[in-house]
């Protein structure tokens, strides 16, 4: 008779077990939402806020392997987001550099206005190497730039992208021409200089001396090194 007690409770034990595991399931199913509840929700991304994050990917990633082997599924990888979601932001391949771009041109515009005005320097050879030790800073601070500037595949076939970042470079090389006209002026430059070439050769150095330090892994003081290669240069302006 015990064998059949003993039969008996434990059907009656998997029969109130099976009755009571739809409860067990919902008081879990209560808890897991609690805990959900309780937990911070993640915070979603204003589109505004995804697109400044794929631009200064872009151009991170430009610096660390170089802006034409950038790729969109690079981008997703980085982000953390589906490649289909990059094209959400920006329709074109072409589109993520023209945004590039602007970020670029915007960086690069904290050149006074007046730099390069006549008579509105003391020292129109000392504000030449502020103009570049300014250019110098900027680079320090986005490496990326210089290759972005001067890279051929990109530019080729978006003429857009290429007079967003010519403005860039025509806006130092302005710079440097009317400085070196208001040297002239006061004596201070060589008179037979002549200008728009010497701000040109100039230009073209600044930038040189800027890419070779992205090429050799950023690893010495930009704004001190690249004072040392051009002095000679700077010297060669005066009268």
């Amino acid at each position: 008779m015990k064998r059949d007690c003993d039969s008996h409770d434990t059907g009656r034990a998997l029969i109130f077990g099976a009755q009571r595991a739809p409860e067990t399931a919902r008081n879990l199913a209560r808890n897991h939402q609690g805990d959900c509840a309780m937990a911070e929700p993640r915070k979603r991304k204003s589109a505004a806020d995804r697109r400044a994050e794929i631009v200064e990917t872009a151009i991170r990633l430009s610096a660390e392997i170089g802006p034409n082997r950038v790729t969109t599924q690079h981008l997703a990888n980085e982000v953390g987001v589906t490649q289909p979601a990059i094209f959400r932001h920006f329709a074109t391949k072409g589109d993520i550099w023209l945004a590039v771009g602007d970020h670029i041109v915007a960086a690069m515009n904290g050149l006074p206005a007046d730099w390069g005005a006549p008579g509105e320097t003391a020292d129109p050879h000392d504000s030449l190497q502020k103009v570049a030790g300014a250019y110098f800073a900027r680079i320090t601070e986005q490496p990326a730039i210089p290759a972005i500037l001067y890279s051929r595949e990109l530019q080729a076939g978006n003429d857009t992208l290429r007079e967003k970042l010519a403005r860039v470079f025509d806006r130092y090389r302005n710079a440097f021409a009317g400085l070196i006209r208001s040297g002239q002026a006061s004596g201070i430059h060589r008179a037979d200089l002549a200008a728009d070439d010497a701000a040109r050769l100039l230009a073209e150095a600044v930038q040189g001396v800027a890419m070779r330090w992205l090429l050799d892994g950023c690893e010495d003081d930009l704004a001190d090194s690249g004072s040392r290669v051009l002095a000679p240069l700077f010297d060669s302006f005066r009268a």
